[in-house]
């Protein structure tokens, strides 16, 4: 039975996490650190590496930027426009998100972009009072993104 009166979420929310190989990467400096405290004592030397492990990975994840859209206001990091301001998103994946990435990001381009994270989203910014011409930044979910950027727009 089709239910016509299904709820579609009115907000977006994404954290851009590193990808598996930093995490890994922060991780091996727990053994390093616990080897510079091994000769002092064994059990501290241990305690320590976990530590300095723990804090490493969790301030990666927790200090990650993420993109939001609520209220009509996309927010991406600490930047934040409103929807109304923005023209028509576009979804670039594979060679495209790589040229947008490189060689494609102009000077007045507002990005943020993180490796390890294929797709990304561009916006005009259709406001004449603001000197960034375009919001360009990553995502996993791209389609996603522009669809409620879309949705927000139209008031929806």
């Amino acid at each position: 039975m089709h239910n016509p009166d299904r709820t579609v979420p009115s907000s977006y929310r994404e954290r851009l996490s590193p990808s598996l190989w930093l995490l890994v990467s922060a991780a091996v400096c727990a053994p390093m650190a616990a080897v510079v405290f091994s000769p002092i004592d064994t059990t501290l030397a241990l305690v320590i590496g976990l530590a300095v492990g723990v804090v490493l990975v969790s301030s990666l994840i927790l200090t990650a930027p993420v993109v939001t859209l609520a209220d009509g206001v996309l927010r991406v990091g600490r930047a934040h426009i409103p929807v109304t301001d923005l023209g028509d998103p576009e979804v670039l994946t594979g060679e495209e998100a790589r040229a947008a990435r490189g060689g494609g990001l102009r000077r007045d381009d507002w990005h943020l972009l993180r490796g390890g994270i294929d797709g990304v989203v561009r916006v005009p910014v259709s406001d004449d009072d603001d000197p960034t011409a375009r919001w360009v930044f990553s995502s996993r979910t791209p389609d996603r993104v522009a669809a409620m950027i879309t949705r927000a727009q139209r008031g929806r």
